[in-house]
């Protein structure tokens, strides 16, 4: 009986080292599959495929009523297929918008150029998700890599009063004045002097609420494949829960299209 237990016991040792041996030999350890990952990274780069784990990118954009900043997080979940995160800072512009210069102006050298009947100044924080998807890889480093973004969330608009500087035509003194039913005559009358300034009207900020939805075509030429250089083009819509005032006498809206280009760049990881 003790020999067949020193027999088993001696079977099952032989059999759990051999079987250890055996998982060492076919799964290669963590440092080893790491190193295959990296090399497999590294051939791709060279056939001109872009491949990372992460990327952050920002850009400034020209658009089709304003212009703004952006700053852009994304996870690559395949080849084709990366989940984006952004953030843009942008200002709408309304069409009718004129600067004017008052030469009447005993300070002219002083004052600020005027947008007449400008009833607020229309920022707007978008922050949203959506997907980039590769339609071209580069080929080699030297090539352009063609990927379509399109992405969704929430706006929110910033209203911030416009203020012109007048002259009381009664006393004479210098008035900072934003448009309102009781100052309209002296808004939109000939006493304006030139805006009161960027920095007036902060602490009176509206907000509203909206959507916006974004849809554009990205063109990466950079050469490295850890550094994000490229260009966007590309189209967005905002709708808020409101009518936006932007200029005095016109038409206000709460729906806004656009069209824009924009210089990004960053980095991948």
């Amino acid at each position: 009986m003790k020999a067949f237990c020193l027999a088993a016991i001696t079977l099952w040792s032989v059999s759990t080292v051999s079987a250890q041996v055996f998982r060492s030999a076919e799964t290669p350890s963590k440092k080893e599959q790491k190193r295959q990952k990296i090399n497999a990274m590294i051939r791709q780069a060279e056939e001109g495929v872009l491949v990372y784990n992460k990327q952050t990118t920002m850009g400034i954009q020209a658009r089709s009523n304003g212009y703004g900043l952006f700053y852009e997080m994304g996870r690559m979940k395949s080849p084709l297929r990366t989940t984006v995160y952004r953030i843009d800072f942008t200002e709408i512009k309304h069409p009718k918008e004129n600067k004017f210069q008052n030469l009447s102006n005993p300070f002219l050298f002083l004052s600020n150029p005027y947008i007449y009947g400008k009833v607020n100044n229309f920022f707007q924080l978008t922050m949203g998700a959506g997907q980039q998807r590769m339609l071209g890889q580069k080929g080699n480093k030297n090539g352009v890599a063609v990927s379509a973004v399109y992405q969704g969330g929430l706006a929110l608009g910033l209203l911030k009063p416009y203020y012109v500087q007048i002259e009381d035509p009664g006393s004479d003194d210098l008035l900072y004045i934003k448009y309102s039913a009781a100052d309209s005559a002296l808004f939109l009358g000939p006493s304006i002097l030139g805006s009161g300034g960027f920095w007036r009207g902060w602490n009176e900020l509206k907000l509203q609420p909206g959507l916006f939805v974004k849809g554009a075509l990205r063109f990466d030429y950079g050469r490295f494949n850890e550094v994000v250089s490229g260009i966007e083009v590309g189209v967005s819509a905002e709708m808020y829960a409101k009518d936006i005032t932007i200029m005095a006498l016109q038409n206000d809206k709460p729906f806004f299209l656009q069209a824009h280009i924009a210089l990004l760049f960053g980095k991948r990881k």
